[in-house]
């Protein structure tokens, strides 16, 4: 076990103030201001709390209005001299339509992605924080994914452009396995084992979830959820990089849904979510053995 890991704690209030920091940019959509602002935040605090911070820039024309984007991962690295080495990404950038509303002059519109997008950032930069008073016992390298979210119903290589470009042209070292965070911002937040991490990575999620289990986190349901396309899939069909997909994708429940809505905002959100993933995640990686 780690030797710091009694005296590390996640805070799911201050991960919360993240989240809606990301908001008060508006949309971050690409091409947005929003967007641009919320970039330079993003690198600004990074390079705080890390010495090594770097972007990844590319290029994408999306399916749905046939614009091209310039797009840009995000990449910071923590204790880069451990041989263990662990990725945790999420992506930063936000849908440019609201095509799930069910108000149909609402689908041109941008959406806040208060849970999808900012909710997976808000945990890992509230890790980068803690990271930096407490460094991390192995390599750990965060990436802002850009580009998973404009992609088309019924062509997964549309989405999750960010990660196809980082394992298509691996910047750093690769590492040994990865765990992706999204949508868990959720106030109704119930996270299932989504099914493409069982397949690729058993051995990690029978441990999470049983880290899970002891840290009495209610929100991991020890059930086979959705197999979802998302960062995750990329990483490991590409570049062979074993990992896994924390995502509750009933946003809020079955019956409701705000996932690509107007209604995905903050309010819908809660720290208390945040932080049951922030705990998770803080324990598992200070109770690695360097």
């Amino acid at each position: 076990m780690g030797c710091q890991t009694s005296d590390i704690k996640f805070d799911g209030n201050s991960s919360f103030e993240w989240l809606e920091k990301q908001c008060e940019f508006g949309p971050r959509n690409p091409g947005s201001q929003g967007y641009y602002d919320c970039k330079e935040f993003f690198i600004n605090n990074l390079m705080e709390y890390s010495d090594t911070v770097f972007t990844q820039n590319f290029t994408y024309t999306e399916l749905q209005d046939k614009n091209t984007y310039d797009l840009t991962n995000i990449i910071a690295q923590f204790n880069v001299a451990s041989e263990k080495h662990i990725l945790l990404g999420a992506h930063w950038d936000t849908r440019p339509w609201a095509d799930m509303d069910l108000n149909p002059s609402n689908h041109s519109t941008p959406i806040v992605g208060a849970n999808d997008g900012a909710s997976g950032v808000a945990i890992l930069l509230e890790l980068a924080k803690t990271f930096e008073t407490n460094p991390p016992p192995i390599n750990i390298t965060i990436v802002l994914f850009d580009g998973e979210d404009m992609g088309v119903d019924g062509v997964n290589n549309s989405w999750a452009k960010g990660s196809q470009y980082f394992a298509e042209n691996l910047p750093i070292q690769k590492p040994d396995l990865g765990i992706i965070v999204d949508m868990i911002g959720d106030s109704n937040l119930e996270i299932p084992i989504e099914r493409n991490s069982y397949r690729v990575a058993p051995d990690l999620i029978t441990e999470l979830w049983e880290l899970a289990k002891e840290l009495q986190l209610p929100a991991f349901q020890n059930r086979l959820g959705y197999d979802v396309y998302d960062d995750h899939i990329p990483l490991w069909e590409t570049a062979g990089i074993p990992t896994i997909d924390l995502i509750d994708f009933n946003y809020p429940n079955k019956r409701i849904n705000y996932w690509h809505t107007l209604n995905d905002i903050p309010q819908n959100c809660s720290s208390e979510s945040l932080g049951q993933v922030g705990r998770l995640l803080s324990k598992y990686i200070y109770s690695i053995n360097p």
